[in-house]
């Protein structure tokens, strides 16, 4: 991990989100029965492709024929965290594959309605699982489901409100939580991918961190926790997509681009129309270098979207938006304005990845020689975004032209 802020430990917790789930069948692994119940793998299926709404619907009716069980309310949640952050666009991972994901002003657009679900179902699950650990203090399903509704609100916090110092503190008890998990039944395998990533990160921490931390009692490992993910990526019931995710982002920011192609091309094959995936391969590509090969991968995911019902729901502005980044990295700056432009102008992107594209498009534009559209895009990020890190820059280009440093 790139030397950065403290905070780098949330990192963590905001990439559980990374991805959808997945199933592991092993005799051996130990789960909660509801895990395989046929609704939620319908309901699953329809996650896995990115169909948060028909995923919502179901697991709405797993949760009514379930009342007071922590494990169905904590599978409604993951399923309307991930719908909010699909909407706001903030699922691509090349947002946080840099540590200016955390040490950035950046723009989110909170729906108060959703907020408010989110932190009345993460409460249900953990008052739910607290009556059963009071009743049975080895219920070692209620364990879990507090720990993993408790890591879910900690994504939401950290990539949506920004709110890393309480991110942190749900952190560490969903990592407490499920390390018990682990030390009642090693082979409760989808608790190690909370384990399993907060071991890799505070691993991974630059050496005074690692020092100041370890006077807290906070130490961690690389090593073992690629352990736990890869365990958890091959056995886990509902964690296995997400520990593969998680690996191949580990990879990325290692610049270990080959390795993690592998692993999305294998998660890809599972879900061919998974559109992240597919994305998520085109933005590895980019980043190992591989130019034209990249800006084709974007380029075919653009012409499978317009497949009828290939993909359940195509965010293609994430997609226009790594293919200027393509495109600006061949030095064809002027095809690449456009793809930004044409990613800021898609019906439904979020505010962020808004403000991203236009601050692109005007440095691509000023490279281009064109200054009068790198203005205008420059003071289109300012007005939508003036307390932001992206509208500190555009002020900066707007008094000297971006010319390429």
């Amino acid at each position: 991990m790139k030397k950065g802020s403290f905070h780098s430990s949330i990192v963590a917790w905001v990439i559980i989100l990374l991805g959808t789930a997945g199933t592991g069948w092993c005799a051996a692994v130990r789960t909660n029965p509801l895990n395989y119940d046929p609704l939620v793998r319908a309901a699953y299926d329809r996650f896995y492709n990115l169909d948060y709404a028909g995923a919502v619907e179901r697991f709405e009716r797993v949760y009514a024929a379930h009342p007071g069980d922590p494990q169905a309310t904590a599978l409604l949640l993951n399923a309307v965290i991930f719908q909010e952050l699909y909407r706001q666009d903030l699922l691509d991972t090349t947002f946080y594959a840099t540590d200016g994901f955390l040490s950035g002003k950046h723009a989110t657009e909170e729906d108060p309605k959703t907020r408010d679900r989110i932190s009345a179902l993460t409460d249900q699950a953990v008052r739910e699982a607290d009556q059963r650990l009071s009743r049975n203090p080895n219920d070692i399903d209620a364990l879990f489901a507090r720990g993993w509704a408790r890591s879910l609100k900690c994504a939401y916090v950290a990539m949506v409100e920004r709110g890393f110092g309480s991110g942190f503190r749900l952190a560490s008890k969903a990592k407490d939580d499920e390390e018990r998990v682990l030390e009642m039944d090693p082979n409760y395998v989808d608790a190690k991918l909370v384990v399993g990533v907060y071991q890799y990160v505070v691993g991974a921490l630059p050496f005074p961190f690692k020092l100041l931390i370890g006077f807290a009692g906070i130490t961690g490992s690389k090593s073992k926790g690629l352990l736990l993910l890869r365990d958890a990526g091959s056995r886990g019931v509902i964690t296995s997509v997400e520990a593969r995710t998680v690996i191949a982002l580990f990879l990325r920011r290692e610049s270990k681009y080959q390795e993690a192609i592998a692993v999305v091309r294998s998660l890809k094959a599972q879900y061919p129309h998974n559109y992240l995936f597919c994305l998520e391969e085109a933005n590895l590509r980019k980043d190992a270098g591989e130019g034209m090969r990249a800006v084709d991968a974007y380029r075919g995911i653009v012409a499978d979207s317009a497949r009828p019902g290939y993909f359940a729901e195509a965010r293609l502005q994430l997609t226009y938006f790594g293919l200027g980044d393509a495109l600006r990295g061949q030095r064809h700056v002027a095809e690449a304005a456009q793809a930004y432009e044409q990613a800021a102008a898609s019906p439904g992107v979020g505010p962020e990845l808004k403000l991203r594209s236009l601050l692109s498009a005007g440095q691509c534009r000023d490279l281009n020689g064109q200054r009068h559209q790198a203005i205008d895009d420059y003071w289109a990020v300012i007005r939508l975004g003036p307390g932001t890190t992206r509208a500190d820059a555009a002020r900066k280009y707007l008094r000297n032209p971006y010319r390429g440093n």
